[in-house]
């Protein structure tokens, strides 16, 4: 039986009539919330994470879901919490399996009734584990082009937390467009060993300042925090921190993950659910990624203009950004 089966044949009762078990089939089953969990290694507040939850959370709103969720799973803890959700009924779950691979297709063909849709480096499988994973590569590659634009010092520093693809592929598409607009720029870059470790992140952030770095790839919190205290600048990756940190932060690219988790949803609802990529839901011209707004005090109007212009001719499909997901290294 389909999980969507399932959910409509919850709402019959003995005795039932052919005709009212019809009007429940119509009604009160389509309305009744998709039960949906999230299973989370780090804290929901992680810039990651957090671009899934807030997705999810919408689809709370909008009444489509019911929404539980776990954070802080240790990867030796995640088949448990998988294993936990399946047997409470869930019928749609969300999660990043990126150190419990194995392990997390084991229970996915253990419970083919739940669809699961997983942040995963590695291809979707039959029947029911699809992934996802963010590139927004052309939006980091625009995040490039304002960085190359305002560096003075020619060298620019990127901190993340592992070279896996997800995040090998935005920082070499930021390095394209620092250096189209400069091709004599020279990169540190650094992996920290943590997907949430701020003062990790903040030394290793002024360690590649104090060589020089004017500019700085904030790929983990942490990193704007030190251009705060030296004075530089920094490029936000994921979320919008510009708030947060009012004149340092040139741009962003934000990851949408509501187009990914709208679509899960609809096939989940439809019975029409299979393993699927969903990687090219957080390409740009289907919304799955985007250019917070930037400051006009520090980000010239000239810049503005030849990211919009690149933009452009991204939605149009008249220029592609690499995706290179092989280990990026400094250059310096």
């Amino acid at each position: 039986m389909t999980s969507t089966s399932r959910r409509i044949f919850n709402f019959t009762a003995i005795g039932c009539t052919a005709a009212s078990f019809l009007a429940l089939a119509s009604g009160a089953a389509m309305a009744e919330p998709l039960k949906v969990a999230a299973i989370y290694t780090v804290p929901v507040e992680q810039q990651w994470v957090s671009r899934i939850h807030k997705a999810l959370n919408a689809a709370v709103e909008r009444g489509d879901i019911t929404y539980s969720f776990s954070e802080n799973v240790a990867n030796t803890d995640y088949e448990r919490v998988m294993r936990e959700y399946a047997e409470q009924g869930m019928e749609l779950v969300f999660g990043e399996v990126f150190g419990v691979e194995r392990a997390a297709r084991e229970v996915a063909a253990d419970y083919p009734e739940v669809a699961w849709v997983m942040g995963s480096s590695f291809g979707p499988e039959e029947p029911n584990f699809s992934v996802f994973d963010n590139y927004i590569q052309e939006c980091s590659y625009l995040t490039g082009l304002v960085a190359g634009a305002k560096t003075e010092s020619k060298l620019i520093g990127l901190v993340g937390g592992y070279p896996i693809p997800e995040v090998n592929r935005l920082m070499h598409a930021f390095m394209a467009g620092a250096t189209e607009v400069d091709p004599e720029i020279e990169f540190l870059v650094t992996f920290i060993g943590s997907w949430y470790d701020p003062p990790k992140a903040k030394e290793a952030a002024f360690a590649m300042i104090d060589a020089g770095a004017d500019v700085m790839y904030a790929e983990r919190y942490g990193v704007a925090d030190a251009a705060v205290e030296r004075d530089v600048f920094a490029i936000g990756n994921v979320i919008d921190t510009a708030d947060e940190y009012p004149g340092t932060i040139l741009a962003s690219a934000i990851w949408h993950m509501e187009p990914s988790v709208d679509h899960a949803i609809e096939q989940v609802v439809a019975g029409t659910y299979t393993a699927e990529n969903y990687g090219p839901l957080s390409h740009m011209p289907v919304g799955g990624c985007s250019i917070a707004p930037m400051d006009d005090a520090i980000v010239s109007a000239e810049v503005q203009a030849m990211v919009a212009e690149r933009q452009a001719e991204i939605m149009a499909g008249s220029f592609a950004v690499e995706i290179n997901d092989d280990e990026p290294v400094s250059t310096r």
